[in-house]
């Protein structure tokens, strides 16, 4: 029985640069994928959110900050968690998430992700916004 043995991984023939950009989308995708997350950004990144998102061009990174090295990375996200949900664990969920999708997806070290809760979505906002809409 023959083993497939796994390619090392080429060092000395080229070098590989992946742009703070790239870094921060996957961050921001792995924090909108957690649990009790409404929305990433303060009150005037998730306005101009609203704006892109009119005209079909959402912004992944909104709310995401990242400091990239040569082998790591540390992140900065503000969210908007839905009420009711546990503060902590939504903001452990957040830093979880986006810790294993850079190790993984982007292959660096996280040293740190600080999560701010920002705000607290209400279930009563979504009805402010449809009464409002009506009456405009």
């Amino acid at each position: 029985m023959t083993s497939a043995k796994t390619p090392a991984p080429i060092k000395d023939q080229g070098k590989t640069t992946i742009e703070n950009s790239v870094v921060a989308k996957v961050a921001g995708i792995a924090a909108r994928e957690t649990r009790g997350v409404h929305a990433l950004g303060g009150g005037v990144a998730r306005a101009l959110g609203a704006i892109r998102e009119a005209v079909a061009s959402a912004d992944q990174t909104q709310g995401i900050s990242v400091e990239v090295g040569e082998r790591q990375v540390a992140v900065d996200v503000v969210i908007v968690a839905e009420y009711p949900s546990p503060l902590q664990e939504v903001a452990d969920g957040v830093r979880s998430n986006i810790i294993d999708a850079i190790e993984n997806i982007v292959g660096m070290e996280v040293t740190e992700v600080n999560v701010t809760v920002n705000d607290v979505h209400l279930p009563s906002d979504d009805q402010n916004d449809e009464s409002e809409a009506r009456v405009q």
